[in-house]
């Protein structure tokens, strides 16, 4: 009982929801700028989410380098199948802006790999370029 009661909790934040929609929709591991980007929110909040993601099971993080990937947990068990496929049904219009975002942001990745973190001189110019094109 305890397993759905955290899946259940989890996903009961707007920003931990937008974050699962972008992993659902984006169907590659994602990196923490690339999801704070995307959402417009803090690394702090970013990384704080994703850790309750990974504790509730939805999430499961890859390490290359210096880099951190994030994806969805393979579906298991029959009941997180239909929690992604729950989330996968959401209308799209409420995460519009986030996709718009993400793909843009995806945009910028060398041979498939983030390559623009927030220590990367160009970052700030980057994001003041989502916040542009996303108004």
């Amino acid at each position: 009982m305890k397993e759905f009661l955290n899946t259940f909790k989890a996903l009961s934040d707007k920003t931990r929801l937008r974050i699962m929609y972008l992993l659902n929709t984006a169907k590659i591991a994602l990196c923490v700028c690339e999801i704070m980007d995307s959402v417009n929110e803090s690394q702090y909040n970013i990384s704080r989410h994703l850790k309750v993601l990974q504790n509730a099971g939805l999430v499961e993080e890859n390490k290359n380098g210096r880099w951190i990937f994030y994806s969805m947990t393979p579906e298991k068990k029959r009941f997180y199948k239909l929690v992604i496929e729950a989330i996968g049904s959401l209308p799209e219009e409420m995460f519009q802006k986030d996709v718009a975002r993400l793909r843009k942001r995806l945009s910028f990745r060398q041979e498939g790999k983030c390559v623009v973190g927030m220590n990367s001189p160009n970052w700030k110019e980057i994001v003041q370029k989502l916040d542009q094109e996303s108004e």
